[in-house]
């Protein structure tokens, strides 16, 4: 027997999420088969496409002058409503496409009716991912280095503060601060090069390849492409609208972006624990916690670590779609936007917050210098004095350092702690020069081979960095 009460949870739930399909088999095909909920977008790309096959229509006498300056007319009509969000959606048009071409036609006849002339959806779509994942680019390469820039000019102010270096998050060796945060800018500038090269990629129009063979009218695609900042249009009409790769090389893009910007988050909600302090932010970039006040969470950065999931996903989402399509386009391929528009914007969202926290942060510089000479890290700079001034082979070397560590371990000092006499016990040749090499300033400094942590070395790469990114 049934409660009242579950009866009633049950019409709520069937309310909520299966009552609007009550109308029957139309209401989930418009449901399914729509996508103006989220490419709408690409209105603006949308109309961009629109004004240069409109102005090639004219150019080769297939519409008139008259009309193609009616549909210019019209179409900034139509943005200009767009923009102020006067336009009203329609989702029994499906897609970004319909509507604007419905509303044009509405605005101005016939003329209206005679854009789509030369053209289908698929190339239309086809154009207008392309030219919304090349706008993207440009934006998120402007971000990454803007956020280059900030750890460059935190890497040139930190050049000499030495911290711990880390294997398998154990002391390793010192290093600085800032030879540190350049590695970050490494990666960001190869993410760069990746979004550089697939903005190269997909710099190919497929507008006029129609839906799937061309066109029998005589347009001219290259001057079209050239219009829209195209180098050409694409070769093959066939591939020109059953291809997605330039979208997966986005995504992937954005995916390992992404994964640099979580692993410096990871390390900032490691550098910010009480256990570590080699940070502080303040609360702009972090929150407190319901009940316990002495908390300040770095979740901006597990934020980022997080959405970093999500990219991921994205890139798996597409490449998951596109794997068992045949040529050449499918209904399928309607799932290419939102992982791609989803990516770009949470990207954007991941750069401003870590170009924010680092900014934002305060390296505490005593704790990053006390904790560099933590775990007896001057070890390999013992092991390379042997060798440079007894001529010992390294494997030896390597091993009465091995002994020196095990002396100091069991003696509770660290490697200067131990005394000339206690060395020699373990290799007579040692000298007091050795105490020279064993101090965390004297091992960043001697690091100077190109690419290391000598705080020259970094001060040099800083400068170089900020005239590149000037």
């Amino acid at each position: 027997m049934h409660s009242s009460v579950g009866d009633e949870t049950n019409k709520t739930q069937n309310s909520l999420w299966g009552g609007r399909y009550a109308e029957g088999p139309g209401a989930i095909m418009r449901e399914i088969n729509a996508s103006i909920g989220f490419d709408r977008k690409m209105w603006r790309q949308d109309i961009f496409g629109s004004l240069a096959h409109a102005q090639m229509l004219s150019r080769v006498g297939i519409i008139s002058s008259e009309d193609e300056a009616a549909i210019r007319q019209g179409l900034a009509d139509i943005a200009r409503d767009i923009e102020a969000g006067g336009f009203a959606w329609s989702e029994a048009l499906e897609d970004i496409h319909m509507n604007i071409e419905a509303r044009l036609t509405e605005r101005i006849g016939e003329a209206g009716k005679r854009l789509h002339t030369g053209r289908s959806r698929n190339d239309q779509v086809a154009l207008d991912v392309r030219l919304w994942v090349r706008d993207a680019i440009d934006g998120l390469d402007a971000q990454i280095a803007d956020v280059m820039r900030a750890l460059v000019a935190r890497a040139a102010e930190h050049a000499g503060t030495v911290m711990p270096g880390f294997t398998h998050l154990q002391p390793a060796q010192p290093t600085t601060f800032g030879h540190h945060l350049l590695a970050y800018v490494e990666m960001l500038s190869r993410d760069r090069g990746r979004l550089a090269d697939c903005r190269a990629r997909l710099n190919e129009s497929p507008l006029g390849a129609a839906a799937l063979c061309g066109t029998g009218f005589p347009i001219d695609r290259h001057m079209t492409a050239k219009a829209l900042g195209f180098d050409g249009p694409t070769r093959n009409s066939l591939d020109s609208v059953a291809s997605r790769d330039f979208a997966a090389e986005f995504l992937f893009a954005c995916a390992m972006c992404a994964t640099h910007l979580s692993r410096f988050a990871e390390e900032i909600v490691i550098w910010t624990n009480p256990y570590f302090g080699f940070v502080k932010l303040s609360d702009a970039f972090t929150t407190g916690s319901s009940i316990m006040p002495q908390k300040r969470n770095p979740d901006a950065a597990e934020l980022v670590r997080g959405k970093t999931g999500r990219m991921i996903g994205n890139l798996v989402g597409m490449l998951t779609v596109m794997k068992g399509l045949a040529l050449t386009y499918f209904k399928d391929m309607q799932e290419d936007k939102e992982p791609v528009f989803d990516a770009a914007e949470n990207l954007a969202l991941a750069l401003a917050a870590i170009g924010g926290m680092v900014r934002d942060m305060q390296p505490q510089v005593a704790r990053l210098e006390a904790a560099a000479g933590a775990g007896f890290s001057t070890a390999t700079d013992l092991a390379d004095w042997l060798v440079r001034e007894l001529k010992m082979p390294f494997r030896d070397a390597h091993h009465v350092t091995g002994k020196l560590v095990a002396m100091a371990e069991q003696k509770g000092v660290d490697l200067a702690g131990l005394t000339l006499a206690e060395m020699q016990a373990v290799e007579p040749r040692i000298s007091e020069g050795i105490f020279d090499v064993l101090s965390v300033g004297a091992s960043v400094r001697s690091r100077t081979s190109y690419g290391g942590t000598a705080p020259a070395n970094v001060a040099k790469m800083a400068a170089e960095w900020k005239e590149k990114l000037a």
